[in-house]
This record gives C-alpha cells, sequence and structure tokens, in this order.
C-alpha cells in the first residue's frame, strides 16, 4: 500500500512539470497569435478608412 502510493506521488511529480512547460508553452504561443491578430485588426480598420473615405 504505502509503495504504491510512493510510486504515485512520484509519478504525479513526474508528469507535472513537463505538462507546466507545455501549457505555458501554449499560453506564450497563444497570446503571440492573439497579439498579432489584434495588430492585423487594426491596420485592416486603418486601411479601411483609407479606402472607405470620401475626399471632398
Amino acid at each position: 500500500m504505502y509503495n504504491c502510493l510512493a510510486i504515485n506521488v512520484l509519478q504525479n511529480l513526474l508528469f507535472s512539470v513537463p505538462k507546466a512547460a507545455v501549457l505555458h508553452g501554449k499560453s506564450v504561443g497563444f497570446a503571440a497569435q492573439n497579439s498579432r491578430f489584434r495588430n492585423v485588426k487594426a491596420q485592416l480598420s486603418l486601411f479601411k478608412r483609407i479606402i472607405f473615405t470620401k475626399k471632398e
């Protein structure tokens, strides 16, 4: 019983470290993707104003 518990704890510890690293990497990737999306969206709205506004 004690051996099984000790093995289970060690397995959880060994799994938690890589899992945390992978999740951090994913969040960094999503943050970069969202940043690029916002930049493109801002540029698109500026482009629309330039193209679709009437010159008087």
